[in-house]
């Protein structure tokens, strides 16, 4: 990883540690609930997605430094609250999507802070229980 690369992952995650669990606590936000892979605790993450059909659709920032993708390689089985709503559903990296293509169909201002900031982009898909 360049230095570049490096200085922006670190201030994008310091101020996401400040402003997510304010975010997450907003019962409009859509949020992403992983098992810690260490401590086996639930952690929950804003994203920004779409359903379609029965999946839900997302793009990592930082792709697979991410610690909700590094949790869901651990465990794939995740929750999801869409609209106030909690949905189980399994979870899958989808290396081969296009993650700039896919950020096209998803809400537009996560999709310009996640291609702004971003530096490894990753789509991830999740297969919801129905």
């Amino acid at each position: 990883m360049s230095r570049r690369t490096d200085l922006r992952f670190r201030a994008t995650t310091a101020v996401q540690r400040r402003i997510n669990p304010l975010l997450r606590r907003l019962p409009s936000q859509t949020v992403l609930e992983t098992t810690g892979r260490v401590s086996g605790l639930p952690r929950r993450t804003p994203v920004g997605g779409r359903r379609v059909g029965g999946s839900f659709w997302l793009v990592s920032e930082f792709g697979e430094k991410s610690q909700y993708v590094r949790n869901i390689k651990a465990d794939p089985r995740v929750r999801v609250r869409i609209r106030g709503r909690w949905h189980e559903g399994t979870a899958h990296p989808m290396p081969q999507d296009d993650p700039v293509a896919r950020l096209r169909g998803l809400p537009r201002v996560n999709s310009l802070g996640v291609r702004t900031l971003g530096t490894n982009l990753l789509t991830l898909r999740v297969d919801l229980d129905t």
